[in-house]
Formats: structure tokens, C-alpha cells, sequence
């Protein structure tokens, strides 16, 4: 598969460098005349609306100038995550350990994927992001997450055929209104241009929240908990496939996930979060 059609410009406090737009190759290098009018009309609408509903940072509420982004002091309080990094999961080194370099974890554990990439650690500033987005309606701030995820796994995306989503049960699906590791999905998928399959995975049984087991607890909890529709099946079988979630925290979701895509038949999976936690490691 063609490598996906992603382009990345400068970093700045929105989080989302200028993506370039496809350019109408018949017309010198620029759009033809009848094009400019719906454009022009879309810009007079957004500043419309920026005029009755000012766009506010996706962490803290202030008002900012550009809609789904993030204000100075947010922005410089989350902590990306940037090479050397674990070649298996994603971990960061603090020194470069060379080309292919595993973490401790990986050398004594290798984790049921192939490659794991995260945009940002998991901490107190980047937990009120998150849960923003994943409990409190932000679903505005899919934009950009979609932007700093296609960056952060511009490697897993190169070449990948599918994007799949980490599944809600449908109970908590319908108390939720939305699954968020499927609006990121979305999103990354109109960047890089991979689909997305939202119902290719799906959680047949409603598990107890993972946040106060320990990592036994957590595999346990969620083992047996996803499969791949039959009717999925022959569309997945040897496709390379990126798992989304919003964090990563012991891998136990995205490895029972990945048991369950590899019973199926695809090839390889790689798993593309939002965060990851980042603790000290001997």
C-alpha cells in the first residue's frame, strides 16, 4: 500500500502544523476562480462563529485564537514524546541508545505488538486533557489529537492498511454517547489517508474499569473481552493494522485486542495512543 499522504508543518501552540492541501494542477499552481467563493464563505463563517462562541483551549478553558488548540501555558506543560525511544513500545530513553535499541521491559517481556507510539506522557497536566476528552463532551479536541497522533506514528501509519479502534461496550456506548478511541481513529484517518473501521473490533462483555487493578488484575479483567466480527474476518485477514486508544497504560486492553486481530488472521498490529504512562524503570 502507497505510503499514507500525511505532511507535516512547524509545531506551534495549536498543536497542529499547517497540513498542505492538494492543489488543482490545471490551474497554474492555484485553485480556479469558481472554487474561491464556497472558500470564501466558509472563512466569513468561521469568524462568525469565533465572534459568538471565541475558541477556548482544550486544557484550561481560556480563550485562545485559534479553535481546537492550546494555550502557551498548556501547551509548554505537556511532555511529548520524542526520540531515542524503545523500537517495541514506544518508551523514552533518556540517552540515544542506538538504532533498534529495546527498553528493559521489551528485552525480558516483548509485548504481544509489534510497535507502540504515543504523542505525550500521562501525567496531572495531560490527565485533564484526556479526561476532558474522553468524559466531559470535548470532542472538538479529536481535530488536533488526530494531527499530533499522525505525527507521532507517521512510522506505523507508513505502509499500515487499516485503522482500528479500541471498542466500547455497547452499554457504556450508549451512557457515553461516543467512543473516543474511534474519534481519533476518524481523525487520523483523514490525515494520513488510511481507513478506519470502527466495527472491526467489538467487546463482548462489559469489563470493570481497569484504574485500581494491578497489571495480573488487568490481563485477567480483560482477557477473552474482544473479537472480530465473523463478518470482519476475510476483510482482515493479512492486513497490517494500527490499534487507536486514547492512553496506554499497562498494555493490558491493547494486548487482549491485538490476541483477538491476530486470531483473525491479520498480519501485524501496532498500536497508536494518545498518552502513555511513563514511570521509572531499573
Amino acid at each position: 500500500m502507497a505510503s499514507p499522504r500525511l505532511k507535516a508543518g512547524p509545531a506551534r501552540a495549536g498543536g497542529a502544523g499547517p497540513i498542505d492541501r492538494p492543489v488543482c494542477r490545471g490551474c497554474d499552481g492555484g485553485m480556479p476562480a469558481y472554487a474561491t467563493v464556497p472558500r470564501a464563505l466558509g472563512r466569513a463563517a468561521t469568524r462568525g462563529l469565533d465572534l459568538l462562541l471565541p475558541p477556548r483551549c482544550l486544557g484550561c478553558g481560556k480563550l485562545v485564537e485559534t479553535a481546537h488548540s492550546l494555550c502557551a501555558g498548556c501547551w509548554q506543560g505537556i511532555a511529548f514524546l520524542e526520540p531515542p525511544l524503545c523500537a517495541r513500545c514506544g518508551y523514552p530513553f533518556e540517552v540515544e541508545a542506538g538504532e533498534g535499541a529495546l527498553c528493559a521491559a521489551c528485552s525480558r517481556e516483548p509485548p504481544p505488538w509489534d510497535r507502540a507510539r504515543a504523542v505525550f506522557r500521562y501525567d496531572e497536566k495531560s490527565r485533564r486533557l484526556i479526561l476532558g476528552f474522553k468524559y466531559g463532551d470535548r470532542t472538538d479536541a479529536a481535530k488536533a489529537f488526530g494531527v499530533w497522533l499522525a505525527r507521532a506514528g507517521r512510522e506505523l501509519l507508513e505502509g499500515a492498511d487499516l485503522l482500528v479502534p479500541v471498542p466500547l461496550h455497547w452499554t457504556r456506548l450508549f451512557s457515553r454517547r461516543y467512543n473516543q478511541s474511534a474519534l481519533l481513529a476518524q481523525a487520523v484517518s483523514k490525515i494520513s489517508g488510511v481507513p478506519a473501521d470502527p466495527a472491526a473490533l467489538v467487546r463482548r462483555r462489559r469489563t470493570p474499569p481497569q484504574g485500581r487493578l494491578d497489571r495480573t488484575a488487568r490481563r485477567r479483567n480483560v482477557r477473552g473481552a474482544f473479537a472480530v466480527p465473523a463478518r470482519k474476518a476475510a476483510n482482515l485477514a493479512g492486513r497490517r493494522v494500527v490499534l487507536i486508544d486514547d492512553v496506554l497504560t499497562t498494555g493490558s486492553t491493547l494486548g487482549a485486542c491485538v490476541a483477538a486481530l491476530l486470531q483473525a488472521g491479520v498480519a501485524s498490529v501496532d498500536a497508536l495512543t494518545l498518552a502513555r504512562t511513563v514511570m521509572p524503570r531499573p
